[in-house]
């Protein structure tokens, strides 16, 4: 049994964010079109389909590289449109035969279970802050604050590391449950394996190592690790209103990841749609001043996670601050 961690320490935080926007902006930010979420998700499996074929057809490696980053990219973006999935974010109202079906299919190309994606994301939201609860946190982020270690989470060692801790959450999980999850599991690598197989025997080894290998086991883990940086490991404990962290908002990066970049927002308000989540920014932007909150960029947290070496979840400012004030007293001559 859960706690719900985050409700008992977010009370006065909700007030706080149910006086700083109107009903009227509310409702037209948790308005959700299932047309236009079909049609993002129509143009992703596009970019999946026309990448898939530039990389069987070219082998320059300046044609081919950029495309499989893009690819790679791809397939961590239907996590995304899984995680709208989660949050009964694609119709207005529900649609269990539909959302299932829509699951599975966003499911399989990133290679995990619809099921235990869905349990471990809303544990993550019921147990946000706590360092045993949140499954993220006490499972996935790394014990070793090392450089070397960090650095295994964008290569295919991401992928023993995430089902070793999606092994050890869902081993308190219903029999019921925990059986589900390992058949859609079994679904998504057979069909991954089949795909593959496919590609090897009818185009060749380097064609297959092109559209499957190198996106999905050395570009996705890239995607993966960029993306968690920019959720909960730069944040302030002391205040549940910062214990996500706020990512500055570039039409480059909402194309990149779906708008997953506005993963503060989305804590805030899980049922906005990801499509609204950067109006919702903008409608906070008052908010934020109030509370004095830091405005971060993915080169700024990629150089705080491995030059600076900072902890995950923890006030990465502070800890500079302090480590500056450090040098300062020992360069002081007494």
């Amino acid at each position: 049994m859960k706690d719900h961690f985050y409700s008992q320490h977010a009370g006065p935080l909700r007030a706080e964010l149910g006086a700083a926007i109107s009903r009227e902006q509310m409702r037209a930010l948790h308005q959700k079109s299932a047309a236009r979420h079909l049609l993002i998700a129509a143009r992703q499996f596009a970019i999946l389909g026309l990448a898939t074929w530039i990389l069987i057809r070219f082998e320059n490696p300046l044609i081919w590289i950029p495309v499989a980053i893009v690819q790679g990219f791809t397939v961590f973006n239907f996590t995304v449109l899984l995680h709208e999935v989660v949050h009964h974010a694609i119709f207005e109202r529900r649609r269990a035969f539909a959302e299932r079906l829509l699951g599975f299919l966003y499911a399989v190309p990133s290679g995990i279970s619809a099921s235990q994606f869905t349990r471990w994301h809303l544990d993550h939201h019921a147990e946000l802050g706590s360092d045993e609860e949140d499954p993220k946190r006490a499972h996935l982020s790394p014990k070793k604050n090392k450089r070397w270690y960090k650095l295994l989470y964008c290569t295919p060692a991401l992928f023993p590391i995430y089902f070793r801790a999606a092994r050890a959450e869902s081993s308190n999980y219903p029999a019921e449950l925990q059986s589900r999850i390992a058949f859609e599991r079994k679904v998504s690598i057979v069909f991954h394996l089949s795909a593959l197989a496919a590609l090897w025997y009818f185009f060749g080894f380097y064609a297959a190592l092109r559209t499957s290998i190198i996106p999905v086991f050395f570009v996705f883990p890239i995607a993966f690790t960029l993306n968690r940086l920019g959720q909960h490991y730069d944040i302030d404990p002391d205040d549940p209103a910062k214990w996500g962290t706020l990512m500055r908002g570039s039409w480059f990066w909402d194309f990149v990841f779906l708008n997953s970049n506005y993963h503060l927002e989305h804590h805030y308000f899980p049922g906005v749609p990801f499509y609204r989540l950067p109006q919702l920014q903008d409608a906070l932007r008052p908010f934020y001043e109030r509370k004095q909150m830091r405005w971060r960029t993915y080169g700024e947290l990629v150089y705080g996670w491995l030059v600076e070496n900072q902890k995950p979840h923890t006030n990465w400012a502070a800890t500079a601050a302090g480590k500056a004030a450090g040098k300062e007293e020992v360069t002081v001559p007494h």
